[in-house]
This record gives structure tokens, sequence and C-alpha cells, in this order.
């Protein structure tokens, strides 16, 4: 039989709202993809979310990542066939590119023969380098919420174990919004008090996140992106504004538009899908402790 892996990535939710660029969390909403060594060529089959409308040639992004995965490794199949089982909604701020970006690195790796033992610090260095920043790939990769950033050698990140109280819920709207166009509506230079204030929540997100959910409402309380970008989703700045004036903290899900609230307990989570307007999908979601998984393989995931 041909070598074949099949990989399972999730969703993320970038920023948290104070932590820009830094922190994530994986969320159990899932794209699968299977990976085979094909004699020649390579053939492409999409099914769920893009089906008929993402690429099924080389410039299809997990394709791309794959490829970059094998030049890094110094190996190539002969041929490639990938077919991919998507779950994750595709341009709404819940991490669809890193997704795909993982998936082929770790496709890459599982299929490569002189692998034994897959390296998350090189599938994070390399998937970090595709990708442009490291906060969603971090925590697919990882699971759990994670703490991302940049050193002189690329990526690093480190796991925290979310406390058991919060429970995240996603509101999706029908509209999509370009990463690049939001990142284009942010300045190039913010007041010092606002970099402090976010500073100081960024640092009370983590101690929030992990220990003291109560402390979630003013721990994700941001001043440096989510304003700023407030032109491009109008309604989903609304319906942060409407959820945290019920005491709920809710934030932009990465570059948006989707809206990420992490309630406190299953309760709180029934009001805010009581509080979600029409037009917007209430996706009710856990914690993914897992991250990125080589369901089906040779290798195994090295251990952080």
């Amino acid at each position: 039989m041909s070598p074949t892996v099949r990989v399972r990535v999730p969703a993320t939710s970038a920023n948290l709202g104070p932590a820009f660029d830094c922190a994530g969390l994986a969320l159990t909403c899932h794209d699968v993809l299977e990976f085979t060594v094909a004699p020649a060529g390579l053939a492409v089959e999409v099914t769920g979310v893009g089906a008929g409308e993402l690429p099924t040639d080389e410039t299809h992004l997990v394709v791309r990542a794959f490829r970059a995965a094998c030049a890094d490794l110094g190996w190539s199949p002969t041929g490639l066939r990938v077919v991919a089982e998507n779950g994750i909604p595709q341009g709404r701020g819940m991490g669809s590119s890193a997704a795909a970006v993982v998936a082929g690195v770790l496709g890459a790796w599982g299929l490569c023969p002189d692998v034994e033992t897959i390296d998350l610090d090189e599938v994070l260095r390399l998937a970090t380098e595709l990708e442009g920043h490291p906060d969603n790939v971090a925590a697919c990769l990882l699971g759990g919420a994670t703490l991302s950033w940049m050193t002189a050698d690329g990526a690093r990140a480190d796991r925290l174990t979310v406390h058991p109280d919060v429970v995240p819920v996603l509101l999706v709207p029908d509209a999509t919004l370009s990463t690049h166009l939001a990142r284009g509506l942010l300045p190039d230079v913010v007041p010092h008090g606002d970099a402090a204030f976010t500073a100081g929540r960024a640092a009370l997100l983590v101690h929030a996140l992990t220990t003291e959910p109560a402390l979630l409402l003013e721990a994700t309380e941001d001043r440096l992106h989510q304003r700023q970008r407030a032109e491009a989703m109008p309604a989903s700045l609304a319906l942060v504004d409407r959820l945290r004036a019920a005491g709920h903290a809710a934030v932009v899900s990465g570059a948006g538009p989707t809206v990420l609230t992490l309630a406190q307990g299953p309760a709180a989570a029934q009001e805010v899908a009581g509080l979600t307007p029409p037009g917007w999908t209430v996706l009710p979601v856990e914690v993914d402790t897992s991250g990125a998984r080589v369901l089906a393989g040779r290798p195994q995931v090295s251990s952080r």
C-alpha cells in the first residue's frame, strides 16, 4: 500500500482581546486531511467547507505548506494525493489558514521516510514562517491556550491549561473578512497609555484563563486593535459591546469577524446564545486540549 498519514487540526481563536499576536486558543472544530504518496502528479479533493471554492492544484495552501516542509526536510514524494474534510469556516477569524499550514507541514513530516518522530519545535518554526505570526499556529499545534513569541532562532510557544469553568462560544456571521485587510487598518503608532493598559490586561488574562475566570471580563479589555478595525466589521463590534454590557467576556476572534465569548459555565453560554441577534450562527465548542494530531501513520509526535 502507498504510504499514508491522516492529520487532524483544530480551529483557533487568536488575541483573546489584549494579547495581540501572542495568545491563542484551540477549539473543537476540525479539518481532517489525508496525505498519500502517489506514483506521480498531484490530486486534491476537498469536502465540507470550501468544497468547490478552494483550489485543487499547487496553489492550495495545504499543498504549499507540504512542499515547503518537504524542501526543509530535503525530501519529496514521487506524487501526492490530498483528501481534505474541512470543518473550519474560512475567512472568519477562526484560524483556517493556520490549520491548513500546520496540516501541510505535519503531512510532510509524517510521510518523510527519514523521520521517526515529528519535532513540534521544528514544525512550529516553519509553520510560523509560512503563516507570518505564531499565535494561531501555536494553538493549533499544541492545543489548549498558548502563549507564543519570536526569538532570533524563530518562534517559541508554551501551553496553558484552561480553567474548566471557561466555556468558549463562537458567534459566526455570514460575512468574511480578509486578515490582510484587517491588519491594514491598524495604526503604526499607539499612545503609551493604551499600550500600558493592554499589556496589563494581557498579563491578567493568563491568570483569568487558568485560575480565576471571574476576572475574564476585565482581563479581555483591549485598546490596541479591536476598535481600530471597527469600520471593517461594525456588526461584530456592536455584538461585542452588547455581550460585554451584559457581563460576558466577548472579543473579536482573531482578525474577525467572528466573535468569541469566554463564558463562565453552561448557563452563561446559554445566555450568550440568547443575546445573539439573527444572522449569526451560534457555535458551541470546547477547548481542544489535544491540538494537531496524526491520527494514522508511522511517526509519533514528540512530547513537549
